[in-house]
């Protein structure tokens, strides 16, 4: 059954991607040719023709040839049909890509209509709403917009493999751009061609697995694609606009901020030690100066500028005078020269802060070092305001201004880096310093009312517990240098280097106050009421988000945290996991007690006069979160954003975000837009209809909540059969990241970590996460509420950003799948009985849903509303197809005792491309 449809013919705006995929796929097709030999290739041929044809007839005979072609396959043929069609999706999202900057620049060119999550279309719409500079100035002052990179274990891309996948954009880019001659034509073929055989050539996997260094560096190659040099232009570009709109007046803060998990997340990552942390922070401030450098030795070659010719102001003559570059052919050249003096100083002070950095020697290695970035930001200052003084406006806001920008945003330390661990590794660790200190030997015992009694009188009295470190057992002894290693970080970096503890699974107040009585032992929580780190609940379980806001209530009402909050600007950070409470209950019911849970804490912050800042835990698929960041965004509900949001940017994501500079820059500009309409304009339904649209989805989560339960907790032999039918133990194995899938060395599904979870369900094409539930809910509802009730989800649908969000995901997730894949996984459990009970379940729910979404939304097939998406994934689906029947033959033979290692490794080179073609998987 087809249940996706995209117009038949391609039109004129989208042939430019189909040349670009052909000319791919032709140079691949050559390589496997010349590399492979003529059979490998015709063979390879053949299984691409047989399943493109099967996927456009979905002919069982056309099924029964590919099938029949693929298990013929010897397991050196095997690996050459895998790494091919593996190698044609990544080149075909490449072109994708691609294509995506040519429509946008297309769009820009002809003046299009602009497009939801333009940071001129929001402005726009303020100036429609008469927003005025007052409300926008008192936005950006106390705006903060900050992704935040996190290291997850789907993340199958090798570092070697994008940055050949870098190159080829780059040559197919030039291709699009440039005016270029037959002969330029030809040269840039044939680089395509070396780098596409750089790619066949090289290991798609990796041979050992990565460490929390390997990801560190990972993350830090983002900042050098994008973040560095496109986040002070967003900002350029951002001052410009509003200037234009209002004036020069208006000031432009820095309110986008990038920030890392990665080297600070120890929850169930044993390998994030004190010195992984310090080093991740010392990495950081490297790349920072190293970015400096480059750009202060690029403007004292270029600011030539001659005061024999120009006026300079008093502040530049005497930065000029104290420079160390007295070389007389410079005399005439006062920028050059303090350019030279600042130089001097960014080296010194990297130096200090223990880099070695390879550069160009400074003049003076003995210069005075900064003690703070502002000083350096003030010398950049006394360049740029001589500029304007003497009329040079556009040196001024060029390569001057974006550096001034990026010292003001990323300081000396480059990103915060937050801390978080699991609540009950704090609480032994707590429990370990009153015992080692005070006798209090059954901390770990008491009662919450208890707890809290206790660490309310020892942190008001300021008493430090901590003594020889040595004495503590492993784990506690671990957190307690984490602790100490933060408050080094602090006095070297700053505090803005390690601004944020996050406590997971946090389920009481006293979970809040541990951490600032393990603050207090190292001087991060000064005296009783100075506290340097944000202290951050976690929620995430259903039952945790349903307690949050009374947690929140609870922990406001203590006069002591009251007064601590005073210290770090009446500003409480709370996070809300989107993982675990869609694993706990289901897609329907994680975002609908997500949303319940924004709504009361809300509430519990107005009822106190505190800020909220919500920072959403959201992975890359659909079942963790993920999504069209704009809409999730403007879903929000009223008072939850109010300016400032953190979001995490996880696994695979990052890369297709933000390897790309142009496609980064547009991604950051729409979160920026997204917060700038959720806060000052408002988007939800009407007021009048949402109690009983309200109503409708408390009836709805309830119904769904009860399916997903029923078959993931409820149902005998599910995760037996969870862990046959899916690829999970093989994901396990994979070299692709530094944390283990599990919490605990168990095989209960409570035990497992969300992300494998849901990339298991992605392999086999299930997609369980992010759609089970959904039916039966909805049909139960109409058949309780008849058409009326029918007419209130179109109703809702229409109207109310939440729920259309929660469709339109919905529908993006239900394309991906395929229940005849499905099926042949499922048919690796032995057990008939369990297999048909389990899988009828599963396929019946999917029909169900299938149904009622299309009931809805009054569509007749998914991705109606999204045809240009419906086409991409009609184009990749056959080369994903052959990757996924692969993939179970291989997995039969692993099982059942075939340890021959091209099997193994063709197995995870399946994992690899699945993942690859389907553009997400944790």
């Amino acid at each position: 059954m087809n249940l996706i449809s995209a117009p038949a013919s391609i039109s004129s705006k989208d042939q430019p991607l189909r040349d670009d995929v052909r000319l791919l796929g032709r140079i691949l097709g050559d390589t496997l040719r010349e590399q492979e030999g003529e059979e490998s290739y015709q063979l390879i041929e053949n299984v691409r023709r047989a399943a493109v044809r099967f996927r456009k007839t979905r002919d069982e005979r056309d099924g029964e040839t590919l099938e029949q072609m693929l298990d013929a396959l010897s397991p050196s043929e095997t690996l050459a049909v895998v790494r091919a069609f593996s190698y044609f999706s990544q080149l075909s999202n490449i072109a994708e890509d691609l294509h995506h900057n040519r429509r946008h620049r297309a769009h820009l060119k002809a003046g299009s209509a602009l497009k939801d999550g333009s940071l001129q279309l929001a402005l726009n719409r303020l100036e429609d709403r008469k927003i005025d500079k007052k409300t926008l100035q008192s936005f950006l002052d106390s705006a903060l917009v900050s992704p935040v990179l996190t290291a997850h274990p789907t993340e199958v891309q090798r570092k070697s493999i994008l940055d050949c996948q870098l190159i080829i954009s780059s040559l197919l880019s030039q291709r699009d751009r440039m005016d270029m001659t037959p002969d330029d034509l030809a040269e840039n073929e044939e680089a395509l061609r070396r780098f596409v055989l750089i790619l066949w050539q090289t290991r798609m996997l990796r041979t050992s697995k990565l460490t929390v260094r390997d990801e560190i560096n990972n993350g830090l190659e983002y900042y050098r694609y994008t973040f560095l040099n496109e986040i002070p232009k967003i900002y350029a570009g951002l001052e410009k606009q509003l200037e234009a709109r209002f004036d020069k007046d208006i000031k432009m803060p820095s309110l986008l901020r990038v920030g890392s998990w990665i080297g600070g997340d120890r929850d169930g990552n044993p390998f994030v030690t004190h010195d992984v942390m310090s080093d991740a922070v010392r990495q950081h401030s490297a790349l920072a100066f190293e970015h400096y450098l480059n750009e202060t030795y690029v403007l004292g070659r270029r600011l030539s500028l001659t005061d024999r010719v120009v006026d300079i102001t008093p502040e530049l003559r005497k930065l000029s005078d104290a420079s160390p570059d007295k070389d007389a052919a410079r005399t005439d050249e006062p920028y050059r020269r303090a350019l030279n003096l600042i130089y001097s100083r960014l080296s010194s002070t990297a130096r200090k802060l223990g880099h070695s950095l390879t550069h160009l020697p400074p003049l003076d290695p003995h210069a005075q070092p900064y003690t703070a970035p502002q000083e350096f930001i003030a010398d950049l200052d006394v360049l740029i305001d001589s500029l304007f003084r003497h009329g040079a406006v556009y040196l001024a806001r060029g390569r001057l201004a974006n550096l001034r920008r990026a010292a003001e945003v990323f300081g000396f330390y480059l990103a915060p880096l937050d801390m978080r661990q699991h609540s009950a590794i704090i609480e032994q660790t707590v429990s370990e310093l009153f015992s080692h200190s005070s006798g209090k030997a059954n901390y770990a015992n008491l009662g919450e009312a208890d707890k809290r009694a206790v660490l309310l009188e020892t942190l008001q009295a300021g008493k430090l517990l901590l003594t020889d470190i040595e004495r503590y057992s492993a784990v506690p002894q671990s957190e307690l240098r984490i602790m100490q290693a933060a408050a080094e970080i602090h006095r070297r970096f700053g505090q803005g280097a390690l601004p944020n503890h996050i406590i997971s699974k946090t389920d009481a107040v006293s979970d809040m106050l541990e951490v600032a009585l393990m603050l207090q032992q190292v001087g991060l929580l000064e005296g009783s009421d100075r506290l340097h780190v944000n202290i951050i609940p976690l929620f995430e379980t259903i039952e945790d988000l349903r307690g949050g806001g009374v947690i929140m209530d609870e922990l406001f009402s203590l006069p002591w945290y009251r007064k601590l909050l005073e210290s770090r600007d009446n500003t409480q950070e709370v996070m809300l996991g989107y993982s675990d409470s869609n694993k706990d209950g289901g897609y329907l019911t994680a975002n609908w007690e997500l949303y319940k849970a924004e709504l009361e804490l809300v509430q519990v912050f107005e009822k106190h006069g505190i800020e909220l800042r919500l920072f959403h835990g959201r992975g890359g698929t659909v079942g963790r979160g993920g999504g069209p960041s704009y809409d999730a965004i403007l879903a929000q509900p009223p008072g939850s954003v109010n300016g400032q949001i953190r979001i995490t940017e996880q696994g695979e994501v990052i890369s297709s975000k933000y390897s790309n500079p142009e496609i980064g820059r547009r991604n950051l500009e729409t979160l920026i837009a997204a917060t700038l309409e959720a806060t000052l304009l408002h988007h939800h339904g009407a007021d009048s209809t949402m109690p009983e649209y309200h109503r409708i989805m408390e009836a709805l989560s309830l119904d769904a909540f009860a399916a997903y339960r029923k078959l993931v907790y409820e149902t005998p032999g599910f995760t037996e059969f969870f862990f046959t039918a899916t690829p999970i133990r093989e994901i396990a194995e994979l070299n692709i990241g530094s944390r283990p899938s599990s919490r605990k060395a168990s095989d209960r599904i409570e035990d497992l970590r969300a992300i494998p979870w849901v990339f298991s369900w992605g392999l086999n094409r299930v997609m369980l996460p992010g759609w089970f539930g959904y039916g039966s809910a909805v049909k139960q509802f109409i058949e309780r509420e008849g058409d009326t009730g029918l007419k209130q989800l179109r109703a809702m649908y229409k109207n109310w950003a939440f729920f259309r969000g929660l469709m339109s995901n919905m529908d993006m997730v239900l394309s991906k799948t395929d229940m005849g894949i499905a099926s042949r996984y499922a048919e690796l459990v032995e057990d008939v009985e369990l297999r048909d009970r389990i899988f009828g379940a599963i396929n019946g729910e999917w029909e169900t849903t299938v149904e009622m979404l299309l009931a809805v939304t009054g569509n007749t097939s998914l991705l109606q509303e999204n045809p240009a998406f419906a086409r991409s994934l009609l184009t990749r689906t056959p080369y994903i197809d052959p990757l996924n029947h692969l993939q179970v033959a291989l997995l039969q033979r692993h099982r059942a005792g075939d340890n021959d290692e091209k099997v193994k490794r063709a197995i995870h080179l399946t994992i690899n491309g699945i993942a690859t073609g389907l553009r997400n998987s944790g």
